[in-house]
């Protein structure tokens, strides 16, 4: 957790106690071409946008929490993360015109889950990771944690894969984060 960007989008009007209400909005360039998030990164909280400075995802791994098994759900607890990372997707998607294919999907959460604070050539990767930066801010999250719900972000789109170029997962889970 890092109690200066609670303390920052709290000034700025963003209500951080409800993860769930919050996701990173895409911002474009003057040539109208998406921009990969970097260190600074927008927070969206209805029709309030703050831009706030984010430690790396490994300066902010809290304690060593085991997490649960998250082969077959529910996770509650979890699910305000697991919502921020996919309403993020989502609107990038949805932004963007154009739904990522599972495979893509898949390899991005599975490259989130094992070089976190790295970067790809998918710009939404660097909006994943800006909403697991932001989460990791605003909650105590340990490493093995962050990883298994990376992973199981990545299970997920793997298993919605029908085909190449199938975009089942967009279509199942990420438009129902929508609300579409």
């Amino acid at each position: 957790m890092d109690a200066n960007v609670v303390a920052e989008l709290e000034k700025a009007g963003v209500k951080v106690e409800d993860p769930m209400r919050l996701f990173i909005p895409v911002e474009r360039d003057e040539q109208g071409q998406v921009k990969p998030v970097g260190d600074e990164v927008p927070v969206r909280f209805g029709d309030v946008t703050a831009h706030v400075r984010l430690q790396p995802i490994a300066a902010l791994w809290t304690g060593n929490k085991q997490p649960p098994d998250f082969t077959r759900p529910p996770f509650p607890e979890y699910e305000p993360f697991f919502f921020l990372v996919e309403a993020t997707a989502a609107g990038f998607c949805r932004d963007t015109r154009h739904a990522e294919v599972d495979q893509e999907f898949s390899q991005l959460y599975r490259h989130l889950a094992r070089r976190p604070d790295g970067h790809h050539k998918n710009p939404l990767f660097s909006y994943l990771r800006a909403a697991a930066r932001l989460y990791l801010s605003l909650r105590d999250v340990s490493q093995a944690e962050f990883e298994a719900v990376a992973q199981r972000l990545h299970q997920s789109a793997k298993l919605h894969a029908g085909h190449i170029g199938s975009t089942n997962y967009f279509q199942s889970v990420l438009r129902q984060v929508l609300g579409a």
